[in-house]
């Protein structure tokens, strides 16, 4: 989510780390996982050195990694779905966490290779660079993510490290995948991964005709103060997401989109009428706030709003941390965000 976000009035800050790295098959129960992939299902041959390329220029990889490091928003998913044991991984700060303070479906994952207690770093607050370096990383994922200049020149004293292609906190479940398993030497498995997360998708849509063409958008909304809301744009996953079900970005919402370089953009409720044209808004919080942004005369002249075409996501839920997904995070999730989002679906007039 990375860092995630909170996003409260007029600020919105996406912060969320999930600090891992790569190992070979661990042992059960161990909180120190080992240090090498397992080869089973790789790349028999891949070519040496490998070059990455993101914002901050060129990584090259010169032999295949053995103890990757991820931080930031889920970027340990693609690492542990192609078999690779991170040898630790950042706190998950928002949505459901397991005892371990990670998501569950990560916990899974480790679980599957043999981890019980992985090694987790407390770095919601930002980078735990001295935890990092002790983890003795040979390269640094942070594919999304929003690290900076300075931020990535001290990490990169530590390992290789690969950070977001363009934008801080842009990144699509899809680039995601494919950047951080091409990284640690595992593109056509990425391919591969992507494509099986990408029919699995398309099947289990299918199953819901009601959300095809749908004008939906993903916001931020306190029914504490409706003075001011946040709606996801393009280029965020989370809004991304949302098209991979069929759902369509308004076109107000395309327009605002033209206005920002960020992943989120603020309204003014005095300026919801814009928005005539939101058929479905998918929002945090409990389901018992939309009498109370319905009772906002302003606010209800969005019909998404007006007709209760609202699915609202349990902050405290799996599916809040699943709702910026991953390609683990997706089939952990999937079957829930359907049906909730069917339910508004159903609501549209």
């Amino acid at each position: 989510m990375r860092k995630l976000i909170p996003i409260l009035l007029t600020v919105l800050i996406l912060c969320s780390a999930i600090l891992t790295g790569c190992s070979s098959t661990p042992e059960t129960n161990s909180s120190e996982p080992a240090s090498t992939a397992s080869s089973e299902g790789q790349s028999e041959s891949v070519a040496y050195p490998i070059t990455v390329s993101h914002i901050y220029g060129e990584t090259v990889i010169e032999s295949k990694p053995q103890r990757v490091v991820s931080i930031a928003w889920e970027n340990s998913a693609a690492p542990l779905a192609l078999g690779v044991t991170p040898v630790g991984v950042s706190e998950a700060n928002y949505g459901l966490v397991t005892e371990h303070k990670i998501h569950p479906w990560t916990d899974e994952a480790f679980q599957s290779l043999g981890v019980d207690s992985p090694h987790v770093f407390n770095d919601t607050d930002g980078f735990d660079f001295e935890a990092i370096s002790d983890a003795e990383p040979d390269l640094i994922l942070a594919v999304n993510s929003g690290m900076t200049q300075e931020e990535y020149d001290t990490l990169s004293e530590i390992a290789p490290t690969v950070a977001y292609p363009e934008k801080p906190w842009q990144v699509s479940w899809r680039d995601s995948a494919l950047i951080a398993s091409k990284a640690i030497g595992m593109e056509e498995e990425g391919k591969k991964l992507v494509e099986d997360t990408e029919k699995l998708i398309a099947e289990k849509a299918a199953e819901y005709p009601a959300l095809a063409g749908k004008k939906a958008i993903f916001c931020w909304i306190s029914p504490d103060d409706l003075s001011t809301f946040s709606i996801y744009l393009p280029g965020d996953s989370r809004a991304d997401y949302l098209n991979d079900f069929g759902l369509e970005l308004p076109d107000s919402i395309r327009e605002l989109a033209q206005t920002t370089s960020d992943f989120y953009i603020n309204v003014s409720r005095e300026n919801a009428d814009q928005l005539s044209d939101v058929e479905m808004i998918v929002v945090y919080g409990d389901a018992a706030n939309l009498e109370t942004i319905q009772a906002d005369a302003l606010m209800n002249q969005i019909p998404a709003i007006k007709n209760g075409a609202v699915a609202f996501i349990d902050d405290t839920s799996a599916l809040a941390g699943g709702a910026s997904p991953s390609v683990l995070s997706i089939p952990y999730n999937i079957d829930t965000y359907l049906k909730l989002l069917n339910d508004a679906a159903e609501a549209v007039k």
